[in-house]
C-alpha cells in the first residue's frame, strides 16, 4: 500500500481525545505525530525545539545552558496544553509529540541539585491542572540508531550530541516508563520500522493504536 492510497480521514476510536508520543531525541516522535494528525484529522501540538533560543547554548555548554533551556520548554509546553479541557465532548482531539511528565525527566538528567530544586518548584506550580493523555505512545530505539538518525537529519545545533548523553537519556526514559501508569501505554520498537515510507508498518501501528485502551502494550512488527 503506498502513501497515496492510505486513508487520511480515519476516526480515533473510543475516548482517545488526547494522544502523546514520547521517546528520546532522534526516535521519530514529531514525524509520527504529524502523520497521525493528518490521518485522523486532529489538532497537532509540537514542542518546537527549534524555537528554543537556549537549546543550542545547552548543547554547546550543558552545565550553564541547561536551566534556561529547561525552563523555556516548561513554559512552552504548559502554554500549549492550557487549551485542552478534558471531559468536553465538543473539544477537538489532539496529538502531541511530547508528554508533560517528560519535562521533569529531562530536568533530572541535565540540572544540578540546586537548579533542580528551583525547577521542581516552578514545575509543581505550573502543572497542577495539566491534562492526562488518553494514550501514550513510547517509541524506543538503540542509542546507535538514535545517533545515526540525528546525524542524518543534520541539524547544526545537534552536532554536539554524543553517545554518552544519549545513553543517559535513554536510560532515564526506560526507568520512567517502567513505572508509568497514568495512561494506557503503547511501547513501540521503532528501530526496525519505517513509518514514513513503509505503509504496511504504519497501517499496523494505526490499527494497534485504535485497539489500545487500557494497560501496557507492545508493538514490534518484526514479530507480529
Amino acid at each position: 500500500m503506498n502513501q497515496s492510497t492510505f486513508p487520511t480521514d480515519l476516526q480515533l476510536s473510543g475516548d482517545k481525545n488526547f494522544i502523546a508520543i514520547e521517546g528520546p531525541i532522534g526516535v521519530g516522535k514529531t514525524t509520527l505525530a504529524k502523520k497521525l494528525a493528518q490521518s485522523f484529522g486532529t489538532e497537532l501540538l509540537l514542542e518546537g525545539a527549534v524555537d528554543n533560543p537556549f537549546l543550542s547554548k545547552f548543547y554547546q555548554d550543558p552545565k550553564n545552558g541547561a536551566l534556561p533551556a529547561q525552563l523555556y520548554f516548561l513554559f512552552q509546553r504548559v502554554r500549549q496544553l492550557q487549551g485542552l479541557k478534558q471531559g468536553d465532548m465538543f473539544a477537538p482531539k489532539h496529538i502531541a509529540d511530547f508528554l508533560m511528565d517528560k519535562d521533569r525527566l529531562f530536568a533530572r538528567v541535565t540540572l544540578d541539585s540546586d537548579e533542580l530544586n528551583l525547577y521542581e518548584q516552578v514545575y509543581d506550580n505550573l502543572t497542577i491542572d495539566a491534562p492526562t493523555p488518553d494514550l501514550v505512545i513510547y517509541l524506543q530505539a538503540p542509542v546507535g540508531v538514535l545517533l545515526q538518525r540525528i546525524r542524518k537529519r543534520g541539524i547544526g545545533m545537534e552536532n554536539n550530541i554524543n553517545e554518552d548523553y544519549l545513553n543517559q537519556l535513554s536510560s532515564a526514559y526506560t526507568d520512567f516508563f517502567h513505572y508509568y501508569n497514568a495512561s494506557p501505554l503503547l511501547i513501540v520498537n521503532a528501530s526496525g520500522i519505517d513509518l514514513v515510507n513503509n505503509q504496511a508498518d504504519y497501517q499496523q501501528l494505526v490499527e494497534r493504536i485504535q485497539t489500545t485502551n487500557n494497560g501496557r502494550h507492545y508493538f514490534n512488527p518484526a514479530v507480529v
